[in-house]
C-alpha cells in the first residue's frame, strides 16, 4: 500500500516538473496558433475586402460607361434633331428636291432682291423702305420659297410612305426579298418616295447595308417617320424576328399618326379661322374706310407721322400672328 502511494505521488511530481518545463513551449504553440489563425483571418478579410473593392469599382467603371454612352446618345440625338429641324442651306435644297448649287442659289436671290426692290421703286414706295424691300427679296423671300417646297415634299412623302410600306410587306410576305421590295418601290412608287427609295438602292450598290442606306434617310426626308423606318430595318436585321409584321406595325402607326393629324387639325380649325379673320380685319377695315372716306384714311400714306404710325401697327400686327401661330401650332 506504502509503495503504491509512493509511485502515485512519485508520478504527480514527474508530471509537475514536465508541466513546468513545457508550460512555455505549450504557451507559445498555443500563441503561434492563435497568431496563425489571426493572420489567416485577416487575410480572408482582406481578400474580402479587396473582392468587395473590385466589385464596387467594376461597378462604378460599368456606371460611368453607361453613362458616357447614354451622354453621347445624346448628344448624338441632339445633333440630328439640330441637324433636322435647322440643316444648313445646302441640305435645305437637297432636302426640297431642288438640283441646285449654292453659288446659283444665291444668284437667284440676289436678282430676286433687285427685282422686287424695284418693283417697290416703280410702285413709288418710299426710299426708306428700298433697302428693307432688297432684304427681303434676296434673303427672305428665297428660303421662305425653299422651306415652302420643303415642306410640300416631306407632306407628299408622308401621304404616301404607308403604301409603300404596305407594298413591301406584300413582297415580303410572297417570298421576295427585302431588297427586291425597296427596288420595286424605287421603279414604281410615287415621288417623292421614288427618289428616296433610289437612294437606298444606290446606296446598296456602292457596298452599304439596306439598314445603314435606310437610317440616312432622314438626311434627305426630315420626318420622323423616315427614322422610324430605317430604327425598324435595323433593328430587325441585328435581332431578327418577322420583318413582315414589324413593317405592318409601321405603316398601321403611321396611318394612325396621320388620322391624329388630321383630326388635331379639325379641332385647331376654329382657331385657325379665328386667328385668320383677326390678322385680315385691319386690312378690311382700312380698305372699306379708304372706298367710303379715302381723305380720312389717305394721310396714313402721304405724312412722315402716317407712315410712323403703319410701321408701328406692321409691328404689333406681326407680333400678335406670331403668337397665335405658335399657339395653334400642334405638333403629334
Amino acid at each position: 500500500m506504502n509503495f503504491l502511494l509512493f509511485s502515485i505521488l512519485a508520478a504527480v511530481a514527474c508530471g509537475a516538473v514536465a508541466y513546468v518545463f513545457l508550460f512555455d513551449r505549450m504557451s507559445n504553440e498555443k500563441n503561434a496558433a492563435k497568431r496563425l489563425e489571426t493572420v489567416k483571418r485577416a487575410e480572408t478579410d482582406r481578400a474580402t475586402v479587396k473582392a468587395s473593392r473590385d466589385r464596387m469599382a467594376e461597378a462604378a467603371r460599368r456606371r460611368k460607361s453607361v453613362q458616357d454612352s447614354l451622354k453621347d446618345l445624346d448628344d448624338k440625338e441632339k445633333l440630328r434633331e439640330k441637324a433636322i429641324k435647322k440643316p444648313p442651306l445646302r441640305i435645305q435644297l437637297k432636302q426640297a428636291g431642288l438640283s441646285m448649287s449654292l453659288e446659283r442659289f444665291y444668284l437667284y436671290s440676289a436678282a430676286c432682291g433687285v427685282a422686287l426692290t424695284f418693283v417697290a421703286f416703280i410702285l413709288g414706295a418710299p426710299l426708306l423702305t428700298l433697302p428693307g424691300a432688297l432684304v427681303a427679296g434676296a434673303i427672305g423671300l428665297p428660303r421662305w420659297l425653299v422651306a415652302f417646297i420643303r415642306n410640300r415634299r416631306v407632306a407628299a412623302f408622308l401621304n404616301e410612305f404607308p403604301n409603300a410600306l404596305d407594298v413591301i410587306v406584300r413582297a415580303v410576305k410572297s417570298g421576295l426579298p427585302l431588297n427586291d421590295g425597296i427596288r420595286l418601290i424605287a421603279s414604281e412608287s410615287a415621288e417623292p418616295v421614288k427618289t428616296e427609295f433610289r437612294r437606298i438602292v444606290e446606296a446598296q450598290q456602292i457596298g452599304m447595308s439596306v439598314s445603314d442606306a435606310a437610317m440616312r434617310m432622314h438626311e434627305t426626308m426630315p420626318c420622323p417617320e423616315a427614322s422610324f423606318f430605317g430604327i425598324v430595318i435595323q433593328i430587325q436585321q441585328q435581332a431578327g424576328g418577322n420583318l413582315s409584321e414589324a413593317l405592318g406595325n409601321l405603316s398601321r402607326v403611321l396611318r394612325d399618326r396621320k388620322k391624329m393629324k388630321a383630326k388635331v387639325q379639325a379641332l385647331s380649325m376654329e382657331a385657325k379661322a379665328s386667328a385668320a379673320i383677326i390678322g385680315a380685319l385691319p386690312f378690311i377695315v382700312a380698305f372699306l374706310v379708304y372706298l367710303s372716306s379715302p381723305n380720312y384714311i389717305m394721310p396714313l400714306f402721304t405724312t412722315s407721322a402716317g407712315h410712323m404710325i403703319l410701321g408701328i401697327s406692321a409691328l404689333w400686327m406681326s407680333m400678335g400672328i406670331f403668337v397665335m401661330k405658335k399657339m395653334i401650332a400642334i405638333d403629334v
